[in-house]
């Protein structure tokens, strides 16, 4: 590399989607609308577990926390994203794409993280049951939610302070729809072998380490499970634990495939169409999955009204909190 390509980087190219700008407006409107779905959904679902008193229990807590990681965890690349799909060049700075990067791992770890946590809560109702309401208390259920964001907002930290310290080359394109650290680290003009073992490294962590705790309490519960004697009793049993396990499964199996990697050499049209899973799909199959397979959120009267009657967004669920009582842990 010559030394005149060692010049300061003050700003990245983006690639956007390369082969759409024909239909860049259909392909605006149809994500713009995904977005809306996104923000609609999960605060719907946040509103109607905060108005309904029967949902105030530790699993609908991080229920509602999970919403709100949604929420902002798509904000991070999405606005930035639409915007970019109607202009011509598509530019971001050094330090917007840093934070960009840090904010979007940092609510997503915390997400990894709140998922593990649903998981231990899960085991506790169902392996514990007699002890839940001593175990799972508001105050242990704000440790572990406090808990959940810290550990994401530390852990990306070693890897923006590396990336910040690399010397970057012109020209500076970057091959994503956003900033993430595999495109963005493939640019520095330098040897990335480090770079890129701290990036398997600290993935693996943040994904491993909750996977193998999620296994081991679902090890935990199935064990309960079959030693239940009726089939009634079985079924009820697991439907607590299977909105967790698909939103695990997504969530998880995405992100794997992005990060769980030693060579970034795949064509921008992998990491684009991995990127469009966890940060469009798997924000707005999450809520439509505890809404559906979630007996009490479903079952909650004044969920059809949010949807259809915004003016009873808030009256009809409080009415309904007053007048049933609390309901169980399970779904």
């Amino acid at each position: 590399m010559e030394a005149t390509n060692f010049t300061s980087v003050a700003e990245f190219e983006l690639a956007g989607f390369l082969d759409l700008e024909n239909c860049a407006t259909l392909l605006f409107a149809t994500l713009l609308v995904i977005y809306l779905l996104i923000l609609s959904a999960n605060t719907l679902i946040f509103v109607l577990i905060w108005a309904t008193s029967r949902l105030h229990i530790p699993m609908y807590y991080f229920i509602a926390i999970l919403s709100v990681l949604e929420v902002l965890y798509t904000t991070v690349t999405v606005p930035k994203l639409l915007v970019d799909l109607l202009r011509a060049r598509k530019s971001i700075s050094f330090r917007g794409c840093l934070l960009q990067i840090y904010f979007f791992h940092s609510l997503g770890i915390s997400e990894a993280c709140l998922l593990t946590a649903m998981a231990y809560d899960r085991y506790v109702a169902i392996c514990t049951p007699l002890n839940y309401t001593a175990t799972m208390t508001p105050k242990r259920c704000f440790q572990l939610a406090l808990g959940c964001c810290v550990c994401g907002f530390m852990c990306p930290l070693p890897e923006i302070v590396l990336t910040s310290t690399l010397p970057f080359c012109r020209p500076s394109h970057l091959d994503h729809i956003f900033c993430d650290f595999p495109p963005l680290i493939s640019l520095a003009c330098t040897d990335i072998s480090t770079s890129i073992v701290v990036d398997f490294s600290l993935h693996s962590i943040v994904i491993l380490i909750p996977i193998f705790i999620i296994l081991f309490s679902y090890t935990k519960i199935l064990k309960v499970i079959v030693k239940i004697k009726t089939v009634e009793g079985r079924q009820k049993a697991f439907s607590t634990c299977a909105s967790h396990l698909i939103v695990v499964l997504t969530f998880f199996g995405t992100v794997s495939f992005m990060y769980m990697r030693l060579t970034w050499t795949e064509a921008v049209h992998y990491d684009r169409t991995i990127a469009i899973i966890y940060a469009f799909l798997i924000p707005l199959f999450n809520p439509i999955i505890y809404t559906l397979r979630n007996k009490e959120i479903r079952t909650a009267r004044g969920i059809c009204r949010i949807f259809f009657r915004c003016h009873n967004c808030i009256s009809s669920p409080l009415l309904d909190g007053r007048r049933q009582s609390q309901g169980n842990p399970g779904l």
